[in-house]
């Protein structure tokens, strides 16, 4: 019997997956108006390199880093830039962005495979092109992927585990690039492989793919792909988190404060791996991704390539939304998803689907808690959800953060799982707000 791996904690919420796991991906023509933030990753937003009236080429930068946890951004149309402003952003904000105008000509920039066979090639000098492609976490972080790949000498990573376990539910992107770019997919793996000098290689995937486990295992069988495996873990929510993946594949728990670098480990997810392995062997920039269509009053679910900066509504109609019935839209999963408030937002490159909902639960009572324990048998980072809840609802953040307030996933667990519906996760994102708010203040 094959063995699985899981961790302690978590939850089962109903997979979803059955609209769009068998469903191929689809190409999305690029619409006649883009809007590409400058602000897509985790660390310090692009600096804009283009202003009005300039004319783009897909793959050109249109903002440069701004440090070295940052990530440049590249155009994903040809065509004329019409504005450089503030425009709707996913995470519910405005941020700096550039508007291009489509003239439908797909003028492409010239992209420069890495220029030695990447087997010969230095760790430091992969990372530099990945660094200028603008890969970052695909998973939903967007952690800027050349950082993650440059790890302090005193911190040598042994393992790399791959995050191929897509534990939201609905989503299946993940899914079907396993299954139908095995090859490229696996050719990642070794690129990132070779550059962590990592002794191990993991690709952790979640039971209920047993087609993606097949191929990939198959694949495998290869000689090409020696030093690399398949582990299968059981399906539960949240799988994909590193830390949880990191605890299941090696029973190394990642210490609070810290990252998984300080345990010998790196976690990539399957889509980054893919854009890695596009940017070494074509030298093409992250400019597109594959997401999920699916819910409720999505009467064509379909899986998606689609370029950076298309607004979310262009492809809720491409895939028939049934407006009059869809009363939220999510992007991402719908348990650490975003709940959307304007349509006119855009793709960005951490968007691994968009989820229409029939139903909204406004104003559900909660509950006295009643002590029950249920959150902190859930919570896959070993807390107490529901005492560090009652922390921040009496403004006790001091309190909350010795009960490690900061050291939460957000998942979502724990509010699934209260009998009492309490939203605990709301008061962990308000807490952690507090705490940013009293550092910022302190700064100053």
């Amino acid at each position: 019997m094959t063995k699985k791996y899981m961790f302690k904690g978590g939850v089962h919420p109903d997979h979803n997956k059955s609209q769009t796991e068998t469903v191929p991906v689809e190409i999305f023509a690029a619409p006649e108006r883009i809007v590409i933030p400058l602000s897509q990753h985790i660390g310090a937003p692009s600096k804009p390199m283009v202003k009005r009236g300039d004319n783009i080429v897909i793959g050109q930068v249109l903002g440069e880093t701004a440090g070295f946890v940052s990530s440049p951004i590249h155009s994903s149309v040809s065509g004329t830039v019409q504005s450089v402003g503030h425009f709707p952003h996913p995470n519910g904000k405005q941020c700096i962005a550039v508007e291009i105008k489509n003239n439908f000509k797909d003028e492409t920039a010239t992209f420069f495979p890495f220029e030695t066979p990447w087997r010969e090639a230095a760790p430091g000098e992969l990372i530099q092109k990945i660094a200028s492609c603008g890969i970052v976490g695909m998973g939903g972080a967007s952690f800027p992927t050349h950082v993650k790949l440059s790890p302090p000498s005193n911190k040598p990573i042994d393992t790399l585990i791959i995050n191929g376990a897509e534990c939201e539910p609905f989503l299946t992107a993940d899914h079907r690039l396993m299954l139908e770019r095995t090859e490229e997919f696996l050719t990642g793996v070794q690129i990132l492989k070779k550059i962590l000098a990592a002794d191990k290689c993991i690709i952790g995937i979640e039971e209920n793919k047993p087609d993606a486990i097949d191929s990939v295992n198959k694949k495998l069988s290869d000689p090409r792909f020696k030093g690399i495996t398949v582990g299968v873990l059981k399906a539960k929510y949240p799988q994909g988190g590193e830390k949880q993946l990191i605890e299941a594949i090696t029973s190394r728990q990642v210490p609070s404060g810290g990252l998984p670098m300080d345990v010998g480990c790196v976690v990539d997810n399957v889509g980054t791996t893919v854009a890695v392995q596009e940017a070494i062997i074509t030298g093409k920039p992250l400019y597109q991704r594959i997401l999920t269509v699916t819910g409720p009053t999505v009467a064509n679910p379909k899986n998606l390539l689609v370029r950076v900066g298309t607004p979310i509504k262009d492809i809720l109609d491409a895939c028939s939304v049934d407006f009059s019935r869809t009363k939220k839209v999510i992007m991402g999963g719908p348990m650490m998803g975003i709940a959307q408030s304007d349509l006119d937002a855009p793709v960005i490159k951490s968007t691994s689907g968009l989820l229409c909902y029939d139903r909204s639960y406004p104003g559900i009572r909660a509950y006295p808690c009643i002590n029950c324990g249920k959150c902190l048998k859930a919570c896959p980072m070993k807390l107490v959800p529901s005492r560090i809840a009652k922390y921040v609802e009496n403004d006790k953040i001091e309190d909350a953060m010795e009960w490690n307030l900061m050291d939460c996933m957000e998942c979502g667990s724990c509010t699934y799982i209260c009998p009492s519906k309490i939203n605990i996760v709301n008061y962990v994102k308000l807490g952690k707000y507090k705490v940013q708010c009293e550092r910022a203040a302190a700064k100053k």
